[in-house]
């Protein structure tokens, strides 16, 4: 038999990440959703594909999730985004108890068991608040590039303020207003991220917090946010460099062993 392969797919509301497998290596691609997700996500198959030398015939099966993947006509079969961020957590950071994926759409915790399988879970409501699209619309407020938030230097590290709408269409004005009131951006930055802390850690009190804790999503590589989530919930948070793949890596695991084992 030639060359098994499967593919993660997580098609997300801002982003599109794939995850291929063979079974020995996994290799990861991301590309902006854009105004037409469902032609991006058909592109990066097919450039992933191409790179990897294979036909849409050779691969064994291809697993889709995210907020995306209904409209996704080449999948093979769909999975919850719950599912798959709890496979692809255990994956990245073995022993994870507690999944919390910020993505851009919305904010979930999942609890998991001794061995990692899912037995609770919690979801924010269809609301901006305590997701990436809210820190989005805050970056345009702020004239800075989303991942320039977590990098962002202390300069008037003394100075704070509070941001207090959590709707993203208030919190925008709301910005403007303390930039107009001479209110840094950096203590701005800095309260957003613990309005956003704030509101996942409310959220993910309601299930059975338990470590370690791992964070998953496209949020994970903004540090600022992580700490301010660790302080928000009095628990040391775990995350990896590939975790805002781990939807996809949770698809692609659960990819080979339904297709392929």
């Amino acid at each position: 038999m030639g060359k098994q392969a499967v593919i993660g797919m997580d098609a997300g509301s801002t982003s599109i990440k794939l995850t291929f497998y063979d079974g020995e290596r996994m290799r990861h691609w991301l590309t902006p959703a854009g105004w037409a997700p469902k032609r991006a996500a058909q592109a990066l198959l097919d450039q992933v594909l191409a790179e990897e030398g294979m036909t849409d015939d050779a691969l064994r099966g291809i697993i889709g999730t995210g907020y995306g993947r209904i409209a996704l006509p080449f999948l093979s079969k769909t999975v919850t985004e719950i599912a798959c961020h709890a496979k692809g957590a255990v994956i990245l950071r073995p022993g994870t108890r507690t999944v919390i994926d910020i993505g851009g759409q919305d904010a979930k915790a999942i609890e998991l068991s001794a061995e990692g399988k899912v037995t609770n879970f919690i979801m924010n409501d269809k609301c901006a608040a305590g997701t990436g699209k809210f820190l989005e619309v805050a970056s345009r407020a702020l004239g800075l590039d989303i991942h320039e938030f977590g990098e962002l230097h202390a300069e008037d590290a003394g100075q704070t303020c509070r941001i207090s709408s959590m709707c993203a269409v208030f919190a925008e004005t709301e910005i403007v207003s303390l930039l107009n009131q001479g209110v840094s951006r950096t203590a701005i930055v800095n309260a957003l991220h613990q309005a956003v802390a704030s509101r996942v850690a409310v959220m993910a009190a309601r299930i059975n917090l338990r470590g370690p804790i791992f964070l998953s999503g496209g949020v994970a590589s903004n540090n600022k946010l992580v700490a301010a989530l660790a302080e928000a919930l009095n628990h040391e948070i775990e995350s990896h460099e590939l975790a805002p793949y781990a939807g996809a890596i949770g698809a692609a695991a659960l990819a080979w062993e339904q297709f392929v084992l």
